[in-house]
């Protein structure tokens, strides 16, 4: 997903938020990487133009972009916090061999599951939200 500078400054300003280097540059690397990047991925990213950044400004921003819902945190088997850009609605197919997060969007899966849960009217809980993680391996050569 490529976003053009001008296009997370608007996105930023849209979410009330002062546009600041850090800001612009930690969103543009999240949708630069793709493939749901960690925050040491992020941060070996942003190094390469910005080397005196500190990582806990990088922890500190990623938390007001999830916050502003600019970005999700996604979490894996491992533990590891990985962070989306992608905000509409998709599921993530999880590669547990390889650590591996890929976008699955599939409107008839999201009907499904709201049907289901609209019959199911679990007890004293609002669902906000249904996000599938499908766990499996990859058969790429």
């Amino acid at each position: 997903m490529n976003f053009t500078i001008e296009q997370i400054r608007n996105k930023l300003s849209v979410k009330g938020l002062k546009v600041t280097p850090q800001r612009l540059a930690i969103l543009d690397a999240v949708y630069q990487l793709g493939s749901h990047p960690t925050a040491d991925q992020i941060i070996e990213f942003i190094r390469h133009t910005n080397p005196n950044i500190a990582s806990g400004t990088v922890y500190k921003v990623l938390d007001t972009l999830i916050e502003n819902r600019l970005i999700k945190k996604v979490y894996t088997e491992t533990g590891a916090m990985r962070y989306d850009g992608i905000m509409e609605n998709h599921h993530h197919l999880y590669c547990s061999e390889n650590d591996i997060i890929e976008d699955f969007p599939d409107k008839d899966l999201d009907k499904l599951l709201h049907e289901y849960f609209e019959k199911r009217k679990i007890k004293d809980f609002h669902i906000k939200e249904i996000v599938l993680q499908i766990k499996g391996t990859f058969d790429r050569h």
